[in-house]
């Protein structure tokens, strides 16, 4: 059932187009994970479908009485109101039941020999029952517990950026919807509550559109994807990896079909110079077909955020953390932690919000001090730090101008890159690059925060939560870069995927100041950390010895009638298939001068790969039943 469709949606900020002409379904049971480049507009598309942002032009279309739950970024709170307040904030009759049965029972306190009072709190009840009152709020207090809300009764004003965006996503889920927007869901939380909003949301039965970075979020989450790329929307029947793969070949495609575009106007470019007259019918077709092919636009060429190694010598002394510890408080954060950080270290940083970890990362790079102990520095030791936070911004200041104040020039394996080459490998056009930063989103404004950091030439690279606000190719990116990094890097995480990628070392933050070392990435650490808290992880099945069966009480296994025919002719289906697609490829290579008949070639060679897959997969399984009769046969036979 399609539960919304967005037809022809346009939408541009001054002379940036960001949608152009766009039009796509979300159906029910979809679970959409909307990707693209920073700037391309995926807060944009989500505010739009949400009702909370106007598109330019075009239409959103939605079934009748269909209701459309949405996560801001930024959630906004009413003030004075209590957490419990907050998530049932909107159309909740059965809330209203709870407060009135509630003031009822207030009121019977005071008058117990009431029986009119007594009477309204029986009615009261009653209707509960009916409208599963009690069941909405203790789902919710289970949300928000599992969140780390455990405060249901304080204010929202006094929680913190993160604890609000906690509210924000209990709301959400608990909300009675068709459609629940979620945009960065994953942002501001540990690694155990993602595990837990992953399994709640595979088990969730309404549709889901989302923006998030999270790949193995996405990868375990979602069933379609979105991908946004200059003002275009591109569907994909796939979770994030299958996507990937999709992907390439679409661009392998429009690649190939590039080419062949360009062989024919040059074959024909060649016909019109020779001085062909358009006399005949055929000639002026000819010369139409050739202006329409050349009028057509060709595929930009993808830009991608590609960095060479950049970085300064560093020295055998790094930087050496010896018996420190901190407190706030009567809270100790850091409890007697010693680490001498390797010349190539790559180290993550993980654990529950709130317990120390931003903080470690400060003392490191000596912008707190310790309460006790030392942290010392060697002489050559150049940091760069990308914090949680964006510097303090001038709006008005042009984007170039911004990099230029870090450096005119910064030296790389390639050679030297200027302030405005650097721009360009981080997706800043020229036309980008004049402009003030006021003109960039949030996600574009932390990939400029990140090349100025970059450009300072650090020799050990601290990264506080890196992967919030950044698209996903500029972290892929960003990840191949750490691979060559000629330094040490420390980064503070939540994001399992780049833990896994780019980090060699985990320290975990266990509690009351501990913090034990872990070797592997966060899958290794997290297998780890389970085994030591006996987590009852799957044991491997013990294996079961097994008897010999006896030949009365052994079923002889057969193939059904229908299985058996597929089974004698499927050979010859595929034998078919493949001297089609054969006969579809030598058109192919001939047909160097038609774009549209081999627009038509290549998608019925496509049609027939996908037909073929599926009847070898088919053919294995017969097969397979096919050689287990046999095995059965023969164990009756002896």
């Amino acid at each position: 059932m399609v539960l919304l469709t967005a037809e022809n949606i346009r939408k541009s900020y001054g002379t940036r187009i960001i949608f152009d002409d766009i039009s796509f379904s979300i159906h029910e049971g979809d679970k959409i994970g909307v990707v693209g480049v920073n700037g391309t507009g995926k807060s944009t598309l989500l505010k739009i479908i949400a009702g909370v942002g106007q598109a330019d032009s075009g239409e959103i279309i939605t079934m009748n009485g269909m209701k459309i739950g949405y996560l801001p970024q930024a959630p906004v709170f009413q003030a004075g109101t209590t957490v419990l307040e907050q998530v049932f904030t909107g159309d909740y009759p059965q809330m209203e039941l709870v407060r009135a049965y509630e003031a009822c029972l207030k009121e019977l306190e005071q008058a117990p020999s009431d029986s009119t009072l007594a009477e309204k709190a029986a009615v009261l009840a009653e209707k509960m029952d009916k409208a599963e009152a009690w069941s909405l709020e203790s789902e919710a207090k289970n949300i928000l517990t599992r969140l780390g809300i455990t405060d249901f009764s304080r204010k929202v004003e006094t929680l913190s950026g993160g604890q609000r965006k906690r509210v924000a996503l209990a709301a959400a889920l608990i909300a009675p919807v068709d459609l629940l927007i979620l945009d960065e869901p994953t942002n501001h939380i540990d690694n155990e509550t993602v595990e837990w909003l992953e399994k709640h949301l595979e088990k969730y039965s309404k549709a889901l559109l989302m923006v998030t970075h999270d790949r193995y979020f996405l990868d375990r989450v979602a069933n379609r994807m979105l991908e946004l790329e200059k003002g275009k929307v591109y569907p994909y029947q796939a979770n994030f990896t299958k996507f990937l793969e999709m992907k390439a070949e679409r661009e392998e495609l429009l690649a190939a079909n590039e080419r062949k575009r360009q062989n024919f106007l040059r074959n024909e470019l060649e016909w019109v110079r020779r001085g062909a007259q358009a006399r005949s019918t055929k000639q002026k077709a000819r010369l139409q077909r050739f202006e329409e092919v050349s009028a057509q636009k060709a595929p930009e060429e993808k830009q991608n955020v590609e960095l060479s190694s950049m970085g300064s010598r560093l020295g055998k002394k790094t930087i050496e953390l010896s018996h420190v510890c901190k407190s706030f408080g009567e809270t100790e954060y850091i409890h007697d932690f010693s680490y001498i950080i390797l010349r190539n270290d790559r180290v993550g940083i993980t654990g529950n919000n709130g317990c120390g970890k931003t903080t470690l990362l400060k003392i490191m790079t000596e912008q707190l001090t310790p309460d006790s102990g030392t942290v010392t520095r060697g002489e050559t030791v150049k940091i760069g730090v990308f914090a949680q936070e964006n510097e303090t911004w001038d709006e008005n200041q042009r984007v170039l101008d911004y990099i230029r104040d870090t450096a005119e020039y910064v030296s790389t394996a390639d050679g030297k890159l200027s302030a405005s080459q650097m721009l360009e490998k981080f997706l800043f056009p020229v036309s980008m690059q004049r402009g003030p930063i006021s003109m960039l989103s949030g996600g574009e404004k932390r990939r400029l925060y990140l090349a100025k950091v970059l450009m300072e030439s650090p020799n050990i690279l601290f990264l506080d939560e890196p992967t919030n606000d950044l698209d996903i190719e500029t972290l892929m990116i960003l990840e191949e870069y750490l691979e060559h990094f000629q330094g040490a890097v420390v980064a503070v995480s939540h994001d399992r995927y780049f833990l896994d990628k780019t980090m060699r070392r985990i320290f975990a933050f266990l509690g009351n100041g501990r913090i034990k070392q872990y070797e592997g990435g966060y899958t290794d650490f997290r297998e780890a950390y389970l085994k030591e808290k006996g987590s009852n992880i799957p044991a491997p099945a013990p294996k079961k010895e097994t008897k010999p069966e006896i030949k009365t009480e052994k079923k002889l296994l057969k193939m059904t009638y229908k299985d058996q025919r597929e089974y004698d002719t499927i050979g010859g289906e595929i034998n078919e298939l493949e001297t089609k697609i054969s006969v579809l490829e030598n058109a192919m290579a001939e047909c160097t001068t038609d774009y549209m008949r081999l627009q038509e070639l290549s998608e019925e060679k496509e049609a027939l790969d996908n037909k073929l897959e599926e009847r070898m997969e088919r053919w294995m399984e017969l097969n397979e039943l096919a050689e287990e009769i046999e095995k059965n046969r023969k164990v009756q036979n002896t």
